[in-house]
């Protein structure tokens, strides 16, 4: 386990949330699995209370509170993707599985949690020295709701 580990806050859906986003991403997996050992305030003796997981090597916990807690973008979770067929893959499996798209590379998944789904390539971009290529690449990415590379790099190029 890292030193700090986010933990995500279900209302019952921490095993499913858990199974759902390891199989999203190469080296991930559950980790463990505790449950209760007697009833508290969300839950019965022998529910599913924790659930330590990996995502792509990084360590995570999901938590049944009990009640229902609305996630915002306060807090979101960046998936760095090598090219446009990882967004796709992605994008596409996010939505399928009852996502919804939101703006600028950002979607929500089933259980609401705000993911952003971002090229490599859009990281580098941004971080040009030429603010004329920042800006143009900038203003293509703010008419986007999945990020579409080829668009970038003709924004980055001047075409």
């Amino acid at each position: 386990m890292n030193k700090i580990t986010p933990c995500l806050w279900f209302e019952k859906e921490a095993e499913a949330a858990a199974n759902y986003y390891v199989s999203l991403l190469p080296d991930s997996r559950i980790v463990q699995v505790q449950k209760s050992p007697t009833d508290y305030p969300g839950g019965k003796a022998g529910a599913v209370l924790v659930v330590y997981f990996t995502l792509a090597g990084q360590s995570y916990m999901a938590l049944n509170g009990g009640t229902t807690l609305e996630y915002n973008n306060c807090v979101s979770f960046m998936i760095d993707c090598k090219d446009q067929e990882e967004v796709d893959r992605l994008w596409r499996r996010i939505l399928a599985d009852g996502g919804s798209e939101v703006e600028c590379g950002w979607i929500r998944d089933k259980f609401k949690v705000p993911w952003q789904i971002i090229p490599s390539d859009l990281l580098h971009m941004m971080a040009d020295p030429d603010p004329a290529r920042v800006k143009r690449v900038f203003a293509a990415m703010m008419t986007m709701v999945k990020i579409d590379v080829a668009a970038l790099h003709k924004a980055y190029a001047g075409d």
